[in-house]
């Protein structure tokens, strides 16, 4: 059925497009109009025409009052009710904060305005940049100025990857092919009499046009775009309704009677704006569609219009999958929606059974930098060549993980079909779906958990799960086995030992009762070995469960006596969660996940490194610009820049090196120097608080830690020139500094009298350690202290006449500073492998042996600085535009360390022990036991350190029975035995000799008593 064409234009947010043709090249987005419209949210569903009436009385008399209009949408949405508006200001001044502020005032209760946002639009050239000019480097070459369209971010397209340089290569399937039903199985639930049959599939894509003969039952077609169309000018939206439902027997779906309902927001020249989406999710809530797929993506979380939209929709009932992405194979680039834990997020494999190398990947960077990010997608399929319906019937092959999204849904679709009507709405939800879909999925061999998720979707595994399944709470993952390799990478990789910064984790709990629950016991941890007595875990964790699922986060610890053991842990994680039903009764679950743990001695200080990952910004929601000005696909510092992520090859270099890599997720003043060998700060963006610097400058004299610097280009020319203007949003988007922020690590340097110049300098790096690599666009030094030593490197230069004499730059500094070193150098390009081109890890790591084995084999082939080199004076200063204070951490927060720090940072004692329940499992059987009494030195002292030891009962039961820590705690007389002893005997002692000193104090008093009264009586 046809309905809803749009006439008006009706709205202007962007909604990061995933979608690209795969039909010759990609045609490039056009400006559709020009306008500065913003979103206004209200607090509560009402008429459009009465909201637009509310508006324009709240306007009424203020300085918006002629400059504000309200913008009416004519689409399906209009006969319900809405939740939010699109305003046209015709007055550059005029911006949101002002309407919100100046205009609206909406500061009292009584106000339906929530608040407003700026609709944004997405105009697109390839990969998502476009050159607006050139920039000058310090040496004279110029290199393209990208950026990104106004609005919110895109990344690269998941649409249109041809699956060349896939394993297995790239073949013909032109003709069509029935490898996707022949490997996912679906027949064995067509057999069944099951095809999708009662269930609403919502298709948010290009549309599809009318009678498809590929697509048999489309219900509905819709259309939320300015064009006056309902066809699909593109063949997006056929390919994937044909992947879910469609008919042709060289190219089938997976659910060919399910009922399509296309939802057409995306425009033939593949525009999209926020607004379009937030009419069509109204209308599928008020509609009740079950299923959506949504084949886009991007890196902006911080959207809220339509991260909190999405939240409603899938609140509803509804179940959403979405692309995870295709800007694999860099790590840390997960897509929104689908690394929200309300939305089934797909990522893509080929036929082959191999992760797809265009596949985003590296967990969820929203909880960085104090937690740790989940492990995303949820579920991989097929992505790579896989056949759906072409524009006018047929069959053609994509690649993507829009590609294999749909074939998610399609999945998603059949199995829904299979629960009886009657009981749907007591069974079907977004969270158990998802349970049922990784539960019965396949792992893939040869992939981490931050790669494939929970594993291959597997129709036949997911079936027999569902045919068994009652609604219930579960934890993903089920089993956290850290010492799998490589599926637990990087966990597995690095063992856990004493003293040591936190193993953090952080797990999904899955709530298939209801969209709402509550933690009503727990978390808990009980150890199923000896060994696992020897840990300290701790949990932080959602109050309210919403929508559908909520997160606990494991913090793992050794004990500081077990400095000298070694084995593998084993216990449980377990939690109880109350939650209403549908029906309204409310419903109890539990769920466990099994955590598995390599202990090992605690590594010598030389081997012991920590990152600085507190000082880090990244896009949302700052404007970072990229490190490497000549990449041109990736035009914001969006990956996290963490050892996890884009840094993990490093890491991994580092791992095999013989080296322990901890994380810094706390300011500096959280550590103890004297444990590691070297601080690294690599690529540093943030600011630093006046306690760190002088306690970084502190840490390295005083206590020996060697410090380890890369930083990266900053010009304030050049970050003036990424500055441009969005023509949507009204506003400039303008850098808050450059490729790292050299005046915040120049305050931190002062204290050991060097600084670095900043530039963007271009040269072949000879370094002393027989490396060669390239710095591409890092910064200079200014000045080291004296006795130091300086590497200079040639960078060609270019002017008006063409080439220049080259110039030396010094780009590399060592120096000593009472007990330690640091060593200084300009770019982090060549470790971070987003973008990679030259890579200098041998180099940082002849650097690490430098600072911790004193190693001067450095020294030899630089320049010694007996008396210091370059000034202090004149050094780079901060851009004056940059609006830090809403972007930066620091300036926005007092100090404090995290739960993520060393817990005597935290004012906080190690975790009451309490006696085993009786139905405490065994050790395991692969597993020695190892009594504790002889891991205890004879002299109650650690060896590593000269504090006294804890000795305790075995087996214990650590237990978290509430929020807070300080609830959970030691008291503090009970942790130090030997000390708790000698206080007893010394109590005892006093007591005894008060005793006496008592009795003879009162046997004097009687004597005197008596001899008073014989002076009476004569």
């Amino acid at each position: 059925m046809a309905a809803g064409i749009l006439v008006e234009w009706g709205g202007l947010a962007l909604i990061t497009v995933a979608i690209a043709v795969a039909l010759g090249q990609a045609p490039k987005w056009s400006p559709v109009l020009e306008s500065t419209r913003y979103i206004v949210r209200f607090k509560e569903y009402r008429q459009q025409e009465f909201l637009e009436k509310y508006i324009y009385e709240r306007l009424y008399m203020t300085p918006c009052d002629g400059k504000v209009r309200w913008i009416a949408r004519n689409n399906l949405a209009n006969k319900f009710p809405t939740d939010f508006g699109v305003l046209e200001s015709v007055d550059e001044a005029v911006d949101e904060r002002y309407i919100l502020d100046g205009c609206l005032s909406c500061h009292d209760d009584e106000c339906l305005v929530k608040d407003v946002h700026p609709d944004r639009a997405l105009l697109r050239e390839p990969r998502g940049a476009v050159v607006t000019g050139d920039i000058v480097l310090d040496s004279g070459e110029t290199v393209p100025h990208l950026s990104t369209q106004p609005g919110r971010m895109r990344t690269k397209s998941s649409f249109g990857l041809d699956g060349a340089g896939e394993t297995g290569g790239r073949r013909s399937l032109l003709g069509g092919s029935t490898e996707l039903v022949d490997r996912l199985k679906p027949r064995v639930v067509w057999e069944k009499g099951f095809s999708g049959t009662g269930i609403k599939m919502g298709v948010f894509d290009t549309g599809i046009k009318e009678n498809h003969p590929d697509v048999e039952h489309i219900d509905e077609r819709s259309n939320w775009t300015h064009e006056p169309t309902l066809a699909d000018g593109l063949g997006h939206g056929s390919f994937v309704a044909g992947v879910i439902a469609g008919k042709n027997p060289k190219c089938p779906g997976l659910a060919p009677n399910v009922s399509i309902y296309t939802f057409r927001v995306f425009t033939n020249d593949q525009v999209s704006f926020t607004s379009w989406f937030l009419d069509a999710f109204n209308y599928a809530m008020a509609t009740e569609m079950d299923v959506l797929n949504l084949s886009i993506g991007g890196p902006d979380f911080m959207d809220a219009p339509f991260v909190d939209k999405v939240m409603e929709v899938t609140s509803s009932g509804i179940i959403m999958t979405s692309a995870i992405g295709n800007d694999g194979p860099t790590y840390g680039t997960m897509n929104n929606p689908a690394d929200q834990n309300d939305v089934i997020g797909v990522g893509g494999i080929t036929y082959q059974g191999e992760l797809a190398g265009f596949s985003s990947r590296g967990m969820t960077t929203w909880e960085i930098p104090l937690g740790y990010g989940r492990a995303k997608p949820d579920i991989m399929t097929y992505g790579s060549n896989v056949q759906g319906s072409s524009i006018g019937g047929g069959c053609r092959g994509l690649s993507g993980t829009s590609v294999s999204s749909p074939v998610v849904a399609g999945a998603v679709c059949l199995l829904a079909s299979t629960i009886p009507k009657d009981k749907r709405s007591r069974i079907l939800n977004p969270a158990s779906m998802k349970q049922i879909l990784i539960e019965g999925a396949s792992r893939l061999p040869h992939a981490n958990m931050f790669e494939q998720g929970q594993g291959s979707l597997s129709i036949e595994g997911s079936y027999k799960v569902l045919k068994d399944y009652t609604p219930r709470i579960s934890i993903v993952p089920a089993e956290l086995d850290l010492t799998d390799c490589p599926y637990a990478w990087p966990f597995c990789s690095q063992p856990i030992y004493a003293d040591a910064m936190p193993l953090m984790f952080n797990a999904t709990i899955l709530n298939g009762m209801g969209v709402d629950g509550r933690v009503v016991q727990g978390p808990e941890w009980a150890p199923s070995n000896e060994a696992a007595n020897m840990l300290d875990v701790r949990f932080e964790y959602s109050d309210q469960l919403w929508p559908w699922s909520g997160y606990v986060a494991v913090f793992v610890r050794v004990l500081p006596w077990a400095a000298n053991f070694s084995g593998k842990a084993e216990g449980t994680v377990t939690l109880a969660v109350e939650s209403s039903s549908s029906a309204g009764e409310v419903l109890r679950s539990s769920a466990s996940m099994a955590l598995k743990v390599n202990i090992i001695p605690t590594p010598s200080r030389s081997k012991r490194l920590l990152w600085d990952q507190f000082h880090s910004i990244k896009y949302p929601p700052a404007y970072i610009p990229r490190d490497d000005l000549n990449v041109q696909n990736d035009i914001l510092d969006w990956h996290a820049d963490h050892p996890h992520t884009n840094f993990h090859t490093f890491y991994d270099t580092l791992r095999r090196e013989g080296y322990f890599l901890e994380i810094l997720n706390s300011p500096l003043t959280c550590f103890n120097a004297s444990k590691y060998g070297v601080l690294m700060i690599v690529d540093s963006e943030e600011e630093f608080y006046q306690e760190e610097i002088h306690k970084v400058s502190k840490d390295v004299a005083e206590h020996g830690l060697g410090l380890l610097i890369a930083a990266d280009w900053y010009d304030l020319e050049t970050i003036h020139k990424m500055r441009f203007y969005d023509d949507n949003t009204r506003s400039w988007w303008e850098a808050v500094t450059g490729g790292a922020n050299i005046p915040a690590l120049n305050d931190l340097l002062q204290g050991l009298g060097a600084a670095f110049a900043g530039g963007s300098h271009q040269m072949k790096v000879f370094a002393p350690d027989d490396t060669t690599f390239t710095m591409y666009h890092g910064s200079s030094l200014a000045a080291m202290p004296n006795d130091s030593y300086i590497l200079f490197s040639e960078e060609s230069m270019k002017g008006k006449q063409g080439k220049m004499a080259p110039r030396q730059v010094p780009v590399l500094g060592l120096a000593s500073k009472g007990a330690g070193r640091f060593a200084l150098y300009g770019d982090s390009n060549c470790l971070d492998s987003a973008n990679r081109k030259s890579s200098c890890e041998e180099f940082a790591l002849s650097l690490i042996k430098y600072l911790v084995d004193n190693d001067e084999s450095m020294v030899e082939a630089m320049t010694h600085q007996p008396d210091g080199f370059g000034s202090m004076e004149n050094l780079p200063l901060r851009p004056l535009h940059a609006k830090y204070s809403e972007v930066s951490f620091v300036l926005q927060n007092p100090i404090k360390c995290y739960s993520n720090s060393p817990l005597e940072y935290q004012n906080l004692e190690y975790q009451r022990a309490k006696p085993a329940p009786p139905d405490l499992p065994p050790p395991s059987e692969s597993q020695p036991v190892i009594p504790m009494s002889s891991m205890l030195p004879s002299n109650g002292k650690n060896p590593a350190d000269d504090e006294p030891i804890a000795v305790t009962q075995s087996p214990l039961y650590l237990t978290n029975g509430s929020h807070s820590f300080e609830d959970r705690l030691l008291d503090e007389e009970s942790w130090d035995w030997k000390a708790s002893k000698d206080r007893a005997r010394i109590t005892s002692g006093f007591a005894g000799f008060a005793a006496i000193m008592v009795a003879i104090l009162f046997l004097m008093y009687t004597l005197r008593r008596c001899r008073k009264k014989r002076r009476t009586k004569r």
